[in-house]
């Protein structure tokens, strides 16, 4: 993995992916599973592109790394907000207690027409901001104490066109609020 600053510091989501390309060499036979074990811990304890380095730079680069097919989100006790261009995977795990999660697709890059978000939310708020033209699928979350909010078509009341979101789980004493993005004039929430 390689930037024009080696300076920059690296994502969490940046550091996986590194992790992924290992573990894709060790599968190819490129590392054995103690080259393996030692390049992991030292990328999970790197700071920038320059500590990764090291790790990855005598395997062979084969482009952009691809989009893990699931990202697990864990969340206690904290906000936590994902907005802006980022890749969704197929499938998406969400773990909250005590906290706040808002995950703005409005501008996310998909990598299937079909997202999959399974929920485990205790005296949590999750908000899900999907893009214009997309679906949602609410009726597999079992709620328990709590308030489930759909502002957007269900998937199966309209040809679904665009993206698909098929949201289950279990919630407890949350709310959960799926909606497109508001606007008044200039502003968007």
């Amino acid at each position: 993995m390689s930037t024009d600053r080696p300076d920059m510091r690296i994502s969490d989501a940046e550091r996986e992916l590194v992790v992924a390309q290992l573990n894709a060499a060790v599968a190819e036979g490129r590392l054995t599973l103690s080259e393996f074990e030692e390049r992991v811990d030292g990328v999970l304890r790197s700071r920038t592109f320059g500590e990764i380095e090291p790790y990855v730079g005598d395997l062979p680069q084969k482009g952009p790394i691809a989009v893990p097919d699931q990202l697990e989100i864990r969340n206690h006790s904290s906000n936590l907000k994902r907005q802006g261009r980022w890749s969704v995977p197929r499938r998406l795990l969400i773990s909250t207690r005590a906290g706040s999660v808002k995950l703005d697709f409005t501008e996310a890059v998909f990598t299937t027409q079909l997202v999959q978000i399974q929920l485990e939310a205790r005296s949590s708020s999750i908000d899900l901001v999907l893009p214009r033209g997309a679906t949602a699928d609410i009726d597999s979350i079992a709620p328990h104490a709590s308030s489930l909010r759909q502002k957007v078509p269900a998937a199966y009341d309209t040809g679904a066109q665009g993206i698909t979101f098929k949201i289950n789980g279990e919630v407890r004493s949350s709310s959960v609020r799926v909606r497109y993005q508001r606007r008044f004039w200039r502003w968007r929430w």
